[in-house]
């Protein structure tokens, strides 16, 4: 399998990246939302420009000599039988050869076997298309755990955090950048709780049918190189505005580990998740951090307005996550069975709290 993680990956690059001409002088913007052109750049239609990827309906662009390098335009921009391979094939294949011996350290025989098959996939190239859809035949498990062989679990956590302190804690991170409007209207993440993760339990319940390449590239925090999620174009849009940390794959992280063990496919999970998540914005819990915004709370406060919201004995499922005097998350224990986070809160076992109070910090460094 780990074979076949690399002609996977080698390939796809191969196929994704190449060089176009555009057929517009459009803009070239910072984000997929199209708010920010830094230097207010134009693209150059004598000029060729190296294509990263494609999604939605955009392309992604690699600039020399501009920050940010990476920008978004659309794809109405390029004129595709422009198109030409950015890499040479034996500069390719030399790199390949060079990702082989870390990987495969001396064994001779199955770099043979890789370096055949790649060279031969170079000479006759199929479509992006046709390629993804025979590699991901070959790869079977890899790409989709079989989820059908994993039981549903009993108990799962969900995770929420409470964005504006965990951007505090993490101002370099990609989800934590602010521009200028963010000055004048605040956005909604940062005034509910968002998407961190659902984690079946025991929580030793992770990597489920995955493959050892894809454990050992998230394990290192490489979660650009595990492979793309099936998630549905719905889905995947309220995923983006409910886990910020979606701007850094974090949904491919938590897929890999954790969702792989919730005995159901990639969009089922995430319905689920989002789903629950919602109903705790819309709770009283989620309008008390709101209103408490930076003030000092204390989890018994906490515990008494789930009490009353969700009901007797809903309390000892409920636990905060603090750092620098911060609350930074809200965890719960739910039970399984139902789609109401009331039902699944009576239904969670215990879930003790190292944390006992913290601050609810405010959108903003510094506040």
């Amino acid at each position: 399998m780990k074979i076949l993680f690399y002609i996977f990956v080698t390939t796809t690059l191969l196929l994704a990246r190449y060089e176009a001409n555009p057929s517009e002088a459009c803009e070239a913007f910072n984000n997929l939302k199209h708010t920010k052109n830094t230097n207010q750049i134009i693209l150059d239609t004598s000029k060729s420009y190296t294509i990263l990827k494609s999604h939605k309906g955009q392309k992604l662009i690699l600039l020399k000599d501009v920050t940010p390098a990476q920008r978004w335009v659309d794809e109405s921009c390029f004129d595709q039988s422009k198109t030409k391979t950015s890499l040479s094939m034996e500069k390719e294949l030399a790199r390949l050869e060079k990702e082989m011996k870390i990987a495969l350290g001396s064994d001779n025989k199955k770099k043979n076997v890789v370096q055949s098959k790649v060279t031969k996939e170079m000479k006759t190239p199929l479509s992006m298309e046709e390629e993804l859809a025979r590699l991901e035949k070959d790869m079977g498990k890899t790409l989709r755990p079989n989820h059908k062989n994993i039981s549903v679990p009993k108990q799962n956590i969900l995770a929420l955090s409470w964005h504006n302190a965990f951007c505090e804690t993490h101002r370099n991170k990609k989800e934590c950048k602010r521009g200028f409007g963010s000055l004048i209207r605040s956005k909604s993440h940062e005034e509910q709780f968002v998407l961190h993760g659902l984690w079946p339990q025991p929580r030793k319940n992770v990597y489920c049918n995955v493959d050892k390449a894809l454990i050992y590239a998230d394990k290192n925090r490489r979660w650009r190189d595990l492979p793309c999620l099936a998630l549905d174009d719905k889905v995947e849009d309220i995923l983006e505005k409910v886990m910020p940390g979606y701007a850094s794959e974090l949904h491919k992280h938590e897929w890999i580990k954790h969702g792989t063990c919730s005995g159901t496919d990639v969009n089922t999970y995430y319905t689920k998740a989002i789903s629950l998540l919602k109903q705790f914005n819309n709770s009283s819990i989620a309008a008390f951090f709101k209103a408490s915004r930076g003030k000092r709370v204390t989890l018994t406060q906490i515990k008494k307005i789930a009490q009353k919201e969700f009901g007797k004995g809903t309390a000892k499922s409920i636990a905060i996550q603090c750092k620098g005097g911060l609350i930074t998350e809200v965890w719960l224990q739910l039970g399984s069975g139902s789609e109401d986070l009331a039902t699944l809160l009576k239904k969670g076992k215990k879930l003790y709290s190292r944390c006992k109070s913290g601050r609810i910090d405010k959108a903003g460094f510094g506040r």
